[in-house]
């Protein structure tokens, strides 16, 4: 199982973030170039935010939450 690293206020951003950016880019707000990046990209923040774990704070073993 994973250990949740992020706190409310963390995963909440992340899926706002991660929503914001699949509208602009797939919802062709933003075309181009950048807006693949960001029909893709969008998904990161989303599916962190929704799990609650964020493998670069475990790398860098920090975490938002409280122990």
């Amino acid at each position: 199982m994973v250990k949740v690293n992020e706190a409310g206020w963390d995963r909440i951003a992340r899926v706002v973030l991660g929503i914001v950016m699949l509208v602009l880019g797939w919802g062709g707000f933003v075309g181009g170039w950048l807006g693949v990046v960001l029909q893709w990209l969008g998904f990161v923040p989303l599916i962190t935010g929704l799990v609650g774990w964020c493998p670069l704070y475990s790398l860098f073993r920090f975490q938002t939450k409280s122990a």
